[in-house]
């Protein structure tokens, strides 16, 4: 038998982040426990791949819930405070977050960006109406910065919908940018798009795209600002959606139909009003 190198601990916890990193919306604990059964060292994942847990959660913009408030935020790397602690901008919190238990602790009171806020707060305002227009369950993040006169607003919105008892689970996230003078004039909205939808029932299939999105708009004040970011936000979703509908379409036509049996193994459409001169017609029968 041919001499091998065992795998190292190194690249166990390599391989098995990768696994956890690509891990299905609302599928993480189901990756996690497969990963956790291949691995069988339950001290090097939690220790090694802590990180890997880490990412996920912010790339995947997870929700979070915190005691004794309403809202949700979301677990972002706009609000990471370092050290396991995240901020909050709807609540002027911040908090430590566990992310594998996905659970919020040591909730604390924190002061946001003073030169910001009054723009944040009322961007985050309008964001909020939008989603509770447009989306069945979304959650978003308002972050708000300061320096040098200019300001920088940076939106995050997810929303899901988790069916395992029908073996489909999608997650859609987005995220817009904009930095602009305190003063007003013009900006540049960047946003990026994103849509993840796993289906496996009887097979494995994976919508993952994105679409990265800039627009230009004047203002001077606040509300000028939201009205002109929100027409330019739902411009670019609502195209977006419509395109990921025409390429399903043209998909459903065209290479879904390739990947199924057009005729059945007797090369012939069968013919259901003939069913019982079938062989499975006269085992129907009995």
């Amino acid at each position: 038998m041919a001499d091998y190198e065992e795998v190292s601990d190194s690249d166990k916890v390599r391989i098995a982040s990768g696994f956890i990193l690509h891990a299905p919306p609302g599928e993480f604990n189901e990756v996690f426990n497969d990963t956790r059964l291949l691995l069988n060292n339950d001290t090097l994942l939690r220790e090694g791949a802590r990180g890997a847990f880490a990412q996920y959660n912010k790339d995947q913009f997870t929700p979070c819930h915190l005691q004794g408030h309403s809202d949700q935020c979301l677990i972002t790397e706009h609000g990471n405070l370092g050290e396991g602690r995240f901020f909050d901008p709807k609540s002027k919190s911040s908090f430590r977050y566990d992310h594998l238990r996905k659970e919020a602790s040591d909730i604390q009171p924190a002061a946001a960006d003073a030169a910001s806020e009054s723009w944040r707060s009322t961007l985050e305002s309008s964001v909020n109406t939008y989603i509770k227009e447009h989306y069945k369950s979304g959650t978003s993040s308002v972050y708000g910065t300061s320096a040098n006169g200019n300001v920088t607003l940076i939106v995050c919105i997810e929303s899901h919908e988790y069916q395992p008892h029908n073996f489909w689970n999608g997650k859609w996230r987005s995220q817009w940018s904009l930095t602009f003078p305190e003063s007003g004039g013009t900006v540049e909205i960047t946003g990026i798009l994103k849509v993840q939808v796993h289906y496996y029932e009887d097979g494995n299939v994976q919508l993952v795209t994105s679409k990265e999105v800039k627009d230009t708009v004047a203002f001077n004040n606040e509300q000028q600002l939201c009205k002109a970011f929100l027409t330019a936000m739902r411009t670019a979703e609502n195209e977006y959606q419509m395109a990921i509908s025409e390429n399903y379409i043209t998909m459903s036509d065209t290479t879904f139909k390739a990947l199924r049996r057009q005729l059945p193994v007797t090369k012939s459409r069968l013919d259901w009003n003939n069913i019982l001169g079938y062989k499975i017609g006269q085992d129907l029968k009995h």
